[in-house]
């Protein structure tokens, strides 16, 4: 296979921005403008994000942050707290309740490697449980992490695995929440929370039998209102979180408003409320789990006995109990248990008993165990006490509290508070604010996304293709064994999802593993996705073979190891055509320019019936100044299928028809440095500094600096006003105090300066019929803004990225700043999970990093004329930090532990490519009340927008030259538009009883996204419209038959309503809805 790699560009086919206005006057470009392209066609879809509908909770957490002081006093023995004092007459009408839930945490990596934690603790934690439980039947476990669980299972006996379902069958051992890790909730991307979900969830089904019931997240740092959604809608009744601001805990815990029902932003009806209890003290450890007083609590952690590695640092240590001391033991004991219940509303009360990797030892399970039930024993003895105290589930919790308050599970108990909003940004003491970790290690957050994207697209194609070699008969011929790929890609992808792996807070020796494991997956994943395409573009099935050895399709690129950047594919020209197939993973046709790395300027790109298709020929540029011999782009302007796969051609064309030329001015501001350049793309050089300049596409003009390179302003067609949008690169230093930045914390030495590089930029400025780009060579950042001269999405946006290295630096994190005349004032808005938006006011009143939040996804910033949409392809912290501004912090190298268990500073940075699209839309019916409400939705513009960011087009050549490969065909698997609001989150094919094998059923997740009719575009170029939420399943697959279709619940455990005939479903929007279906 004679293919050339070459040269790292900055993500697998992308530049990034520019612009030139040349109309494209060819039919196949044009679009009918008779079609539906506003949102606001549609009244009804419009409703929803104008809201109103549902009562407004009681606790919204901006309004709660905008009235706390955050003054940090000193509580004494609790220390962000309060004194809490009790009448000891207050139980005897009705007892304290006791529950004492024994828990072990287990970080799937983070110190260690997930395989070596394994078999240093968890295992050996499991096989004591297994052990010790047995012993009494008053015993209680709870275990979370589905990822450890299911290996030990694979290494236990028939008999120890009968043992365990019967732990679990009679109450003692409760799974909780049940995903494959407990992910991170700020940079995490719901698909692939969803997908870790749906992992655990279906293991325990398959192997065990059992559904979780309540959710338990102890150590993600800060909560995002995400995750109870998808509990929820998993049909978990009760929820448990920890790591929230001390200031907020402190409040509600003098509100008793700890337990809340917790509701969605947008819910109009109450559907989404789920029970959750928040932990009110620093840690979920036992010094800060039994009351307000760690020095006491520490006493009963038995573990912490004296003669062990590890005591109390309180300086009094625990003592075993005996009969001679239980009294006074217990009693001291429950003064904190009365003290902490004081805090909820409720006579029933929750006492964590564990720590991270607790319970590996048998004698540590009798220290607990033991030691505890000798206290129990005392208590229920007692009458006089008026105290029941007991081992318990999270479960048992919460069904003893739902008893006590009269109603079912699920239910909103009387008197209990509603609660909407999040639990960002989090700080457990003084003002250190755990906003680091949003950005830090970026190359890693944009793999995980690189990752996602081939999942989703490897599990829909390998369906269809799948589904179609079926009902051919073909399926023997087709490799089944492919599922065993897309399985383990779920696992590394959702191990990936763990709080110290996509947040970047592992040791560096973990942070590889998790890296190989990616790309292991990332090069599987290419693979089934190669395998499928193969098969549906073949014209004659029948001809369909699989060679392993001899794939028929090569990858796009390559990334020789996990920490380097996509190579991409050279495409060799000869006589005969080269093909190349192109994969639109979105459920929406997309006209794209879809770029090609080939060997000579002389190509020709036809349709696969042999029409010209328009392309632009580039160089390919090695560094700032040379062009790499022998390679060129050509890009191609190809309208893809939906979900599907395009066949194009490569000619080698010496006449002048080929593609059509760029050109490019070189700016080398005064620096003595040698241009290399080829003849066949002429390249202007001016050796001094120039004007500033512009670009422009039908849509819009984007102005740039002469000398900086950088983007200073952008005009939309028919406006007359320019809108200031100039970015700039700033530095920003950490504290010459003790307490400094890290992997988690962000802890700044002030505002930032500006970036001042030693040397004035490169700027290589290309224009040309599809695309104009302006490249801007820094010392530590390479920026490129691409405007694409094309109708419709791709070029109603700025595509910029900045490829980034910062392994000079020390103690410096690099950001992006825009600035604007949009009066946003103090308001902007971020994504949860790529999911929802959550309001945010910058709070003067907070130090610089509290204002820091994740944008997983998106930000912006709006006032009644126009809002700016930041979006972006790979997780990173963002801020306003005044009126008009937008800034997202690009990476960080930090030399020293910032003291939260790491050991380690952020010192292994990569070469890093951050891709963005910049969205200025235009708001047309803005209203004050309106923006007043703690709710917003993106624009349809902006949701496609960000898909189209996030699902790139893949170019995949076929490797075959000779002889002429068999005859190909695009394939198109939908039979009708999907309405422009819904999107196909997954097709997921359902394992066999064989867990290495499909099963006859596929998993169909779909989401409706809410979207804001406000924002005026015309001409937006979508062929689809909104449908009031409506979907005909039946007829979607051309082809192919809906053989069943059964509602169920997110993770597929439980059917919902019974299977009808029927195969229209109808969505409200931001619903996210699970169908169990059968294909073929």
């Amino acid at each position: 296979m004679k293919l050339k790699k070459q040269v790292t560009v900055c993500g697998a086919a992308i530049f990034c921005v520019a612009v030139f206005s040349l109309y494209l006057m060819l039919d196949r470009v044009q679009h009918d403008p008779t079609r539906h392209q506003s949102g606001g066609n549609f009244p009804r879809d419009c409703q929803f994000a104008l809201g109103g509908k549902g009562q407004s909770p009681d606790l919204q957490m901006l309004a709660v942050y905008s009235l706390l002081p955050f003054d940090n006093q000193d509580g004494g023995v609790w220390k962000q707290g309060f004194d809490i004092t009790y009448e000891p007459n207050e139980w005897d009408t009705e007892p304290l309740q006791v529950f004492v839930v024994p828990h072990s945490h287990n970080d799937p990596g983070w110190i260690k490697t997930f395989d070596k934690y394994y078999y240093d603790q968890t295992q050996h934690i499991l096989n004591s449980m297994v052990l010790k439980m047995q012993e009494d039947p008053r015993r209680r476990f709870i275990w979370s992490e589905i990822s450890f669980f299911s290996k030990w299972w694979d290494n236990i006996s028939a008999q120890k695995r009968a043992a365990v379902r019967r732990l679990v069958g009679n109450g003692q051992l409760e799974m909780v929440t049940g995903g494959w890790v407990m992910p991170d909730e700020a940079n995490s991307h719901y698909f692939a929370m969803i997908d870790q979900l749906i992992e655990g969830h279906q293991w325990l089904e398959k192997n065990i039998g059992v559904t979780p019931r309540s959710g338990w997240a102890v150590d993600p740092f800060g909560h995002s209102s995400t995750m109870p959604y998808l509990l929820k809608r998993s049909n978990l009744t009760g929820m448990l979180i920890q790591r929230v601001h001390y200031a907020i805990k402190k409040h509600f815990a003098a509100t008793q408003n700890l337990e809340f029902m917790w509701r969605q932003t947008w819910d109009p009806d109450a559907s989404t409320d789920i029970f959750c209890h928040m932990m009110p003290f620093y840690s979920y450890d036992v010094p800060h789990t039994c009351g307000p007083d760690p020095k006491i609590c520490c006493q009963f952690d038995f573990k912490r006995l004296p003669g062990g590695r590890i005591n109390c640092p309180w300086k009094v240590p625990p003592r075993a109990i005996t009969d001679a001391n239980v009294a006074e033991r217990a009693q001291l004991l429950l003064d904190q248990y009365r003290k902490k219940s004081k805090l909820y509303r409720s006579k029933v009360l929750l006492v964590p008993l564990g720590d991270d990797f607790r319970y590996d030892k048998p004698q540590e399970w009798d220290a607990q165990f033991l030691n505890y039930q000798r206290i129990f024993d005392f208590l229920n003895s007692r009458p006089n006490l008026h105290v029941q105290a007991q081992f318990g589930t999270l479960s048992d919790y919460f069904d003893a509290l739902y008893k006590k308050v009269g109603i079912v599970p699920g239910m909103k108990p009387p008197g209990f508070p509603v609660l909407s909003g999040d639990f960002f940004s989090y700080a457990d003491r003084e003002d250190h604010y755990w906003t680091g970790y949003y950005t830090s290690r970026p190359f890693y957050k944009s793999l995980d996304r690189v990752l996602e994207a081939h999942l989703r697209g490897a599990e829909i194609l390998y369906s269809l293709a799948l589904a179609h070699a079926r009902r051919a008969g073909a399926d023997g011929r087709y490799p089944l064994s492919d599922y065993a790929l897309l399985s383990n890609a779920r696992r590394n992808l959702g191990l990936f999802q763990h709080h110290d792996a996509i947040t970047g807070t592992a040791k560096e020796a973990v942070a590889v593993d998790y890296g190989v494991r990616l790309l292991h997956s990332l090069t599987n994943l290419k693979r089934v996705i190669i395998n499928a395409a193969h098969y549906l573009v073949l014209g004659d099935k029948d001809t369909y073979r699989h060679d392993p050895a001899a794939p028929f399709l090569s990858t796009d690129d390559t990334r020789p190891n996990q920490d380097s950047l996509p190579e991409r594919t050279v495409v060799k020209l000869d006589a005969s055509p080269r093909y190349l197939v192109v994969f639109n993973p979105l459920e929406q046709e997309r006209l794209s320019v879809v770029p090609v790395l080939v060997d000579s300027p002389h190509v020709r790109v036809l349709s696969e019936e042999g029409q010209p298709l328009p392309s632009q020929l580039s160089a390919h540029w090695g560094s700032a100044t040379d062009t790499v011999p022998d390679i060129y782009q050509v890009s191609v302007l190809a309208r893809l299928p939906a979900l599907g796969l395009r066949v194009l051609q490569l000619h080698k064309s010496f006449n002048s028809h080929g593609a059509l030329k760029s050109s490019v001015r070189l700016y080398l501001h005064g620096r003595d440095l040698a241009v290399r350049k080829q003849e066949a793309v002429p390249v202007h050089v001016f050796p001094a500094t120039t004007e500033d300049f512009c670009l422009e596409n039908q849509h819009l003009q984007a102005c740039f600096s002469g000398h900086s390179g950088l983007l200073q302003s952008i005009r939309r067609a028919g406006e007359e006003r320019e809108q200031r949008v100039s970015s700039e690169f700033l530095v920003y230093g950490t504290r010459t105090s003790k307490d400094k930045s890290g992997a988690y914390l962000f802890l700044p030495d002030g505002e930032a300066k500006p970036y001042a590089p030693k040397d004035p930029p490169v700027v290589r400025v290309t224009e040309g019929p599809l695309f104009s780009e302006v490249v801007s060579y820094y010392q530590h950042v390479q920026t490129v803004v691409r405007l694409y001269n094309v109708p419709g999405v791709e070029g109603l946006s700025l595509d910029v990225s900045c490829l980034v290295d910062i392994r000079d630096h020390i103690n410096k994190e690099l950001a992006l700043r825009f600035s604007t005349d949009i009066e946003s004032d103090d308001t902007f808005f971020t994504d949860l999970n790529g999911f929802q938006i959550q309001p945010r006011r910058y709070q003067r009143k907070l130090p610089l990093q509290a204002n820091f939040y994740p944008m997983p996804a998106m930000a912006y910033i709006q006032d009644m004329q126009s809002r700016l949409t930041l979006h972006t392809a790979q997780a990173l912290g963002v801020s306003s930090l005044s009126s008009g501004q937008l800034e997202v912090i690009l990476d960080r190298r930090l030399m020293q532990d910032d003291n939260r268990g790491l050991g380690q500073g952020l010192k292994d940075n990569k070469r890093t490519c951050n891709r963005f699209r910049l969205l200025l839309e235009h708001r047309a019916t803005a209203n004050k009340v309106q923006d007043g409400r703690p709710i917003s939705f993106p624009s349809l513009l902006s949701h496609i927008t960000s898909m189209h960011l996030n699902a790139e087009a893949l170019v995949m050549p076929v490797a075959q030259e000779k002889p002429a490969p068999p005859a190909l065909r695009s394939f198109m698997p939908l039979s009708t538009t999907f309405p422009c609001d819904f999107h196909i989150l997954n097709l997921r094919m359902l394992q066999a009883e064989d867990d290495s094998l499909p099963s006859a059923e596929a998993a169909l997740i779909l989401h409706r996204k809410g979207f804001d009719c406000s924002l005026e575009a015309k001409n937006l170029g979508f062929n689809c419209t909104t449908s009031q939420g409506k979907l005909a399943l039946g007829s979607l697959f051309q082809g192919l038959e809906l053989g069943s279709l059964q509602p169920t619940s997110l993770t597929l455990m439980y059917p919902l309503g019974t299977t009808s005939n029927s195969t229209n479903i109808r969505l409200d929007p931001m619903e996210i809805a699970t169908f169990r279906i059968r294909l073929g």
